[in-house]
């Protein structure tokens, strides 16, 4: 059957089309995204403001049209850290669920974490052991880790790039000062549950999952060494104050870096050095499966039990 995944972050509205069934591998057969970036939209009281709700439904108007252009059968629409996180998310997303008659529902930030394990899990396979999962999204840091497809921990923090380039990153190039206060903020964040990731350190591969980190891995391979199908932390401690020192335009013009993430890859390669020297993980293998092919294949399994 053709699958619509519908997905509404801090960044994006995408929507990824698929034909899937039970037992066999999602094919992806069609793509359409928007750059919405909901994070800037995010006012001192906590509400998405009014321009942010009005971008938010024409992006998802158009993205249901393109869902019908694309013939999809079911769609699997579902929102991350912005609106879960919003005062005003409830009231939006249950606006849109009543003006586009779909059923958009909120992950919380264990549930994201929790599904794109389950991704990584299939992607891997079972003889790749015990697994520790890092996903860097716009609002938020998921990881988890396990042996089985659920995670024996799966947990969320508002590290995301987006959100953390708006709260604390000033200037261009960035201050050195806000730069401070960033990795200060950061590693407070991290302190709160290095305990609880620490009792589970023993992996047997560390895998990546963001747009964010294959972007990283990328850089590293241009700049250093690799073929962007992993990321090392020696590699990323060298391009990290690199990517620090450019002005905006600099980083865009960088391959495979857009507008939109040269603003947030700083803030994205802070975290992930953040995550892997705490953890003491010297590498993350890059996964090309994420959130949205976990919410296909968690829907999949429930089509087949």
């Amino acid at each position: 059957m053709r699958l619509g995944v519908l997905d509404v972050g801090s960044n994006t509205v995408h929507l990824q089309v698929m034909d899937a069934s039970p037992g066999a591998r999602p094919n992806p057969s069609f793509n359409f995204k928007i750059e919405v970036r909901l994070t800037e939209y995010l006012q001192q009281n906590g509400d998405i403001s009014d321009e942010g709700i009005k971008i938010l439904r024409q992006s998802i108007r158009k993205s249901l049209v393109e869902s019908t252009k694309a013939k999809t059968e079911e769609l699997l629409p579902f929102a991350t850290s912005a609106l879960r996180e919003a005062r005003n998310g409830n009231e939006i997303i249950s606006s849109i669920n009543s003006e586009f008659e779909i059923d958009l529902q909120v992950l919380s930030g264990d549930e994201e974490a929790r599904i794109t394990f389950l991704a990584a899990r299939r992607w891997f396979g079972w003889s790749s052991g015990r697994l520790l999962m890092v996903d860097i999204g716009g609002g938020s840091l998921e990881m988890a880790v396990g042996v089985n497809e659920v995670p024996d921990i799966a947990l969320s923090l508002p590290l995301g790039a987006s959100r953390l380039t708006k709260s604390h990153l000033e200037d261009d190039p960035y201050s050195k000062k806000s730069i401070r206060n960033l990795r200060d903020y950061i590693e407070s964040k991290i302190a709160e549950v290095l305990p609880t990731m620490m009792q589970h350190q023993k992996t047997d591969r560390a895998i990546a999952t963001s747009k964010t980190l294959r972007t990283l891995a990328r850089l590293c391979g241009d700049w250093i060494e690799g073929d962007g199908k992993s990321l090392t932390l020696d590699a990323l401690r060298k391009i990290t104050p690199k990517l620090a020192e450019m002005s905006n335009k600099e980083r865009s013009e960088l391959p495979g870096v857009s507008s939109t993430r040269s603003r947030q890859i700083v803030a994205g390669a802070f975290v992930a050095e953040s995550v892997m020297r705490n953890l003491e993980i010297p590498e993350l293998h890059i996964c090309p499966w994420a959130l949205r092919e976990g919410i296909v294949l968690k829907y999949l399994d429930w089509m087949g039990s």
